[in-house]
């Protein structure tokens, strides 16, 4: 089946612009969010979702705010609004008969992912790849007189992955104060990690906090010779395969009761 366009509210009121990717007749919906300032045509998110398609999994791939397609501002979002937002896709899958029971999240949409799925009562299952643990880990991206910048007038435009965003202190404030630590803990829900050892961008430390911090059921794989991005299309082909077999045993078929 082609890609389907899925359009929603935000929880700010704005339209998010989302794909679905899946079969005619998926066994299962699913949410992915991409990583910071990516979003939803990202390689990896692209590659992984469609992957998952041929293996039976529906899964909405939407951008951020400011992002993309979607409307909103860069420098006005947080992530805590990303996180809002992630409720809200789920919230307007069900409300379409596609009720999301699992929730995949690359870097920074991976820990968003661990703090919204005690939000989604319809997820049964979460999974990260590159995540960070610590949020402050993502303010080495910024470049050191922007982020100074930042912090001594209140916004800048600094330069994120070679591309120009204007970020508020606000986003930059919440990074550094957020604490992932008790929404892992408290999570309640069969957790797959996946982290490459050589990715340079959120370091391999980063997964063994998080995977510490969560209870059982949870997974650790290892993403030998995939880099942070997930650029060549056999890593995203290996994770979606193991993401679609770890994730068989948690959910239900369509239909299930």
């Amino acid at each position: 089946m082609p890609s389907q366009k899925f359009d929603f509210e935000s929880s700010q009121g704005y339209r998010l612009s989302g794909l679905i990717e899946g079969p005619e007749s998926p066994r299962t919906w699913a949410i992915f969010a991409h990583c910071f300032t990516c979003g939803k045509d990202s390689l990896a998110a692209t590659r992984t979702t469609r992957a998952l398609s041929t293996l039976g999994v529906g899964v909405l791939r939407f951008d951020f705010a400011g992002l993309g397609a979607s409307q909103g501002k860069f420098g006005d979002s947080t992530f805590t609004a990303d996180v809002a937002d992630l409720v809200a896709a789920g919230q307007a899958m069900t409300a379409t008969g596609k009720e999301p029971s699992l929730l995949i999240g690359h870097s920074l949409g991976g820990a968003a992912s661990l703090m919204a799925a005690g939000m989604m009562p319809s997820i049964r299952a979460v999974v990260t790849i590159g995540a960070p643990y610590d949020l402050k880990h993502v303010l080495r991206l910024f470049d050191p007189a922007g982020l100074e910048k930042i912090e001594s007038e209140g916004e800048a435009e600094v330069k994120l992955g070679g591309r120009p965003f204007f970020v508020r202190k606000e986003l930059v404030d919440v990074l550094r104060e957020s604490d992932l630590r008790s929404h892992i803990s408290t999570m309640n829900r069969p957790l797959l990690v996946m982290h490459a050892p050589q990715d340079d961008t959120v370091r391999i430390e980063n997964a063994t906090y998080i995977f510490a911090a969560a209870k059982h059921s949870k997974s650790f794989v290892s993403l030998e010779g995939a880099d942070h991005l997930l650029t060549r299309r056999k890593d995203a082909d290996y994770v979606a395969g193991l993401i679609a077999t770890w994730a068989s045993r948690y959910l239900p078929e369509i239909g299930e009761e």
